[in-house]
């Protein structure tokens, strides 16, 4: 067994004060890329502990780096982005908002926004996305109706992370599922009854706060041709298929609807997949998270083998001792990593080893282990006035982060509704982790 050794996380440590030291700075924490970061912090792995030779080093690295999981999320990953640059070449995106637009009665703008955007990003695996296609509608209805800018914001903000932390082709499920080895639609049942209930509240608040009618003008055509991917996916991936056939199936079913429709020219069809209709989506925008993914497996490689794993292992035994009080545990860890890195997709592939050791240790179910951790990166990658989320949507209204701050109803409830199911709820045991595990 090897030893807990405190200064075997100085990697993290480093890429920590790197990331955002830069971010602090220069005034913009994406001034510093995170792949930067972590190949600063993979050579300070491999400066530490000399008794090793560096073949032996690099051996922890690869053997890390290839690791079964790691390679499986990352085709996910590209597959993911197949999936989002066809269908969004089809048209599915415009047609879904135009869909939800066109069947919600007025009185319920606000809360429209947050059904609307709960939708969209649980079918299109992206809280961001889902933000800049609503933006411009949330911005139409404030200046229509007299609501509040900032409220009728927060609804979409809100609605877009909740499907961030469900869907089944969002890279945070991907990552939590990959990293805790449980399928995802055991995640998703686990997942959607601890926030189902935050989601219903959040509901009431907006209808609340909000009130008044309003009337949207401007061409609001679909096609339900267009919105079938979604719902394939959706259902396919709950009925338990491989989630790489569903992405495939998504995939070609977009390509077809889109040949038929007229949306994808026929010798474009291999171009969207690659780069979508803008080159903002498909296979090439998954690049960046992946080659991320294997980095930060190699660095999380070198630190287990130092004894870094160990040590927070040690530490979290210390302190608590109950799987109630390792599940808090595994709240803070990947909440703090994920302020730290203000990506909650990075936040899970870091933090996820760490708590998948956790849970063995005290016989907590995977599926649970991975809902936690997607929930709380996700709540405060909803808050972090410096995420790409918060960021997005006050550029788009021309206000400051913290000017949506008091309307995020939905992550600050989820992180209610988390905490109240770790303190109060009961959760079936997994076997714990054995010597010859």
């Amino acid at each position: 067994m090897k030893k807990e050794n405190p200064w075997a996380l100085l990697p993290i440590a480093v890429f920590l004060v790197v990331f955002i030291g830069c971010g602090i700075l220069f005034e913009d924490f994406y001034a510093m890329p995170a792949i930067v970061g972590f190949l600063i912090a993979l050579v300070v792995a491999f400066l530490q502990n000399p008794k090793r030779s560096f073949a032996e080093k690099l051996s922890s690295v690869t053997q890390n780096m290839g690791e079964e999981n790691v390679m499986i999320m990352c085709l996910v990953f590209v597959l993911a982005g197949a999936f989002s640059g066809a269908v969004k070449a089809a048209g599915g995106v415009d047609s879904t908002v135009n869909f939800g637009l066109s069947i919600l009665p007025p009185q319920i703008a606000v809360a429209g926004l947050f059904l609307i955007g709960c939708f969209i990003s649980t079918a299109m695996g992206t809280s961001v996305g889902t933000i800049v296609a609503l933006a411009p509608i949330a911005v139409g209805i404030s200046e229509k109706t007299g609501i509040a800018g900032a409220l009728c914001m927060g609804a979409v903000v809100s609605g877009a992370m909740f499907g961030d932390n469900l869907s089944m082709i969002s890279d945070t499920t991907i990552a939590a599922t990959r990293t805790q080895g449980c399928e995802m639609k055991d995640k998703f049942r686990e997942n959607i009854r601890i926030v189902l209930p935050a989601a219903i509240v959040s509901l009431i608040l907006f209808l609340v706060f909000s009130g008044g009618e309003y009337h949207v003008t401007g061409d609001l055509s679909y096609n339900l041709l267009q919105i079938l991917p979604y719902l394939v996916v959706l259902v396919g991936a709950l009925a338990g298929l491989n989630v790489f056939l569903v992405l495939v199936l998504g995939t070609v079913l977009s390509i077809v609807i889109g040949v038929a429709t007229g949306a994808i020219a026929p010798q474009d069809i291999f171009t969207v997949i690659a780069n979508g209709p803008d080159g903002g989506s498909g296979v090439t925008s998954m690049y960046d998270i992946t080659v991320i993914s294997i980095v930060v497996a190699g660095v999380i490689g070198l630190v287990k083998a130092n004894g870094g794993i160990d040590f927070v292992l040690g530490a979290i035994k210390r302190h608590v001792h109950s799987p109630k009080g390792a599940q808090v545990g595994i709240a803070v860890l990947s909440s703090l990593v994920d302020i730290s890195t203000a990506n909650n997709t990075i936040a899970i592939v870091m933090s996820g080893p760490i708590a998948k050791d956790i849970s063995q240790e005290y016989g907590i179910p995977p599926r649970r282990t991975a809902a936690l951790l997607d929930i709380f990166t996700s709540v405060w990658q909803d808050i972090i006035p410096y995420g790409a989320q918060l960021l997005a949507a006050a550029t788009a209204l021309g206000v400051t982060p913290i000017h949506l701050l008091p309307y995020l109803f939905y992550p600050v409830l989820m992180g209610v509704s988390a905490l109240c199911f770790i303190l109060f709820g009961k959760v079936s045991a997994a076997p714990k982790k054995t010597a010859g595990n």
